[in-house]
């Protein structure tokens, strides 16, 4: 008989994806303090705040053995002019380059990895080294903006509008080289990305996405099919061969300013705080995410202590969240997967008793 619904969801969950199977209890938490893809500083303070809102003791509280490999240290060329009115090339290659091999040895070492940024061109660096362990990823991106702008059609030339370019095969030969990107090669397929929540897209990245066929979510979809649509859509279509790792890459903006109001380009109209938790447990209820991002807070646009206390927490329960904290609260893992031989069921046992609930 085949496993569906909840008891594919759970037995998925427990045993995990090939590319993670000894990271089910370990979590890395890195921090990439950097702010260069964008002209708002400040971005580079995300992590700080981040972890001072109790990250570590939330992740330490679902019994991950967590290991947090602090901040990286980003070089700053003297001398970064505009390329193609592209801003600080050099910069954003560089860090990201750096990005990619601590995320890619982290992956290596067997943990699932939480990359807190700093602005979302880090994105970039974060999936490609994911992608050197894990080359078959699909990549969630959850925000108001697709961050798919090329140098080509970039309004502002600012590099957090257009890592995912850098990302897609199919834009190959549509991205100029830039320097300090010559590290920087394919690796994802437009039908391996899905974006969720947008609401702010420019022209050029309306047009590739419609050439491309990338398949996307707007908060008007949202409005429309719910949260849960599309939820099942977005797996639907990344499972839909097989099973893979997961990259979540998690814009704080993605949020209404409402909630998140400290972070650099809000737009109205953005998830609520019950959408954003039912993405992220729907995400976790696989069982296969490997990394996740959360970018984009900064702490010195908040209006006050209290708006950026309401951002970091925000940031924590989204990561938490992913990570398996339910709303009916966490609670340990006190039981083991047995099988029937007869109808190949998973049974939960606990000190002898069947809590099987199929």
């Amino acid at each position: 008989m085949a496993l569906r619904g909840p008891a594919l969801r759970l037995l998925r969950a427990l045993l995990g994806h090939t590319c993670q199977q000894s990271r089910s209890q370990s979590v890395a938490v890195l921090g990439a303090p950097f702010s260069r893809g964008q002209k708002r500083r400040g971005v580079e303070h995300g992590p700080k705040v981040i972890r001072d809102a109790g990250l570590i003791d939330r992740l330490s509280g679902l019994d991950y053995s967590v290991h947090d490999f602090g901040d990286l240290n980003f070089h700053y060329p003297e001398k970064d002019e505009p390329y193609m009115d592209v801003k600080s090339p050099r910069t954003v290659g560089g860090a990201n380059k750096k990005l990619s091999t601590a995320v890619s040895r982290a992956v290596g070492a067997g943990h699932t990895l939480v990359m807190l940024g700093g602005d979302h061109s880090l994105g970039l660096g974060s999936a490609a080294g994911h992608a050197q362990q894990c080359p078959d990823l699909c990549l969630i991106w959850v925000d108001a903006h697709p961050d798919l702008n090329t140098p080509l059609t970039s309004p502002s030339g600012n590099l957090h509008g257009q890592p995912v370019a850098f990302m897609l095969k199919e834009l190959q030969n549509k991205v100029p080289d830039l320097p300090g990107f010559s590290w920087a090669k394919p690796f994802l397929s437009c039908r391996d990305l899905v974006y969720i929540g947008l609401r702010d897209v420019d022209p050029g990245e309306y047009q590739i996405m419609k050439d491309l066929g990338i398949q996307y979510f707007t908060m008007r979809d949202i409005d429309r099919l719910g949260i849960q649509r599309v939820m099942e859509v977005t797996l639907d279509h990344l499972m839909a061969r097989k099973q893979r790792p997961i990259h979540l890459s998690f814009d704080i903006d993605a949020f209404d300013p409402l909630l998140a109001p400290a972070t650099g380009t809000p737009v109205n109209g953005g998830l609520t705080y019950r959408e954003g938790m039912y993405l992220t447990e729907e995400i976790h209820n696989t069982g296969l995410l490997s990394v996740m991002d959360l970018v984009e807070v900064n702490p010195v646009l908040g209006a006050s202590d209290e708006a950026v206390q309401a951002t970091a927490s925000l940031a924590v329960d989204v990561i938490a969240s992913s990570l398996g904290q339910t709303r009916e609260g966490a609670h340990p893992i006190l039981f083991y997967l047995s099988v029937k031989c007869n109808n190949v069921h998973p049974v939960l046992v606990y000190m002898g008793m069947n809590l099987n609930p199929f």
